[in-house]
């Protein structure tokens, strides 16, 4: 009886480090396709942000599905950089393209919640 609830744990654990690296491989994509478009992000910083988002995306597979983790990614990507174009253009928003952003982040905050036992 022990056993099954470390392996529930450590599946939890697993599932939990499996979410955080699809958390942090969004945000490096912000950082990698933001450097795409202002200068100030250096190549060097692109191309780590890169290899390192893809690493991420692809431990986050091996426990996640992949369908989930990549509208994940995409998902947190999008709204990121639409967010740092806003701020670095002075950039006025519409309240259709917040609600827009709004219904993105509901759907992904939905993966998240429907993801149980591997189903999606």
């Amino acid at each position: 009886m022990n056993e099954s609830k470390v392996i529930t744990n450590s599946n939890t654990a697993s599932e939990s480090r499996a979410w955080l690296y699809v958390v942090l491989a969004g945000f490096l994509e912000v950082v990698w396709a933001s450097g795409f478009k202002y200068e100030e992000v250096p190549t060097l910083v692109v191309l780590i942000a890169i290899l390192l988002s893809f690493d991420l995306i692809i431990r986050a597979t091996k426990v996640i599905p992949v369908g989930t983790v990549y509208a994940v990614f995409a998902g947190i990507g999008t709204i990121g950089t639409v967010i740092v174009e806003v701020i670095f253009e002075n950039g006025s928003v519409s309240p259709l393209r917040i609600l827009l952003i709004l219904l993105l982040l509901a759907c992904i905050i939905g993966l998240k919640l429907t993801n149980k036992d591997g189903e999606v």
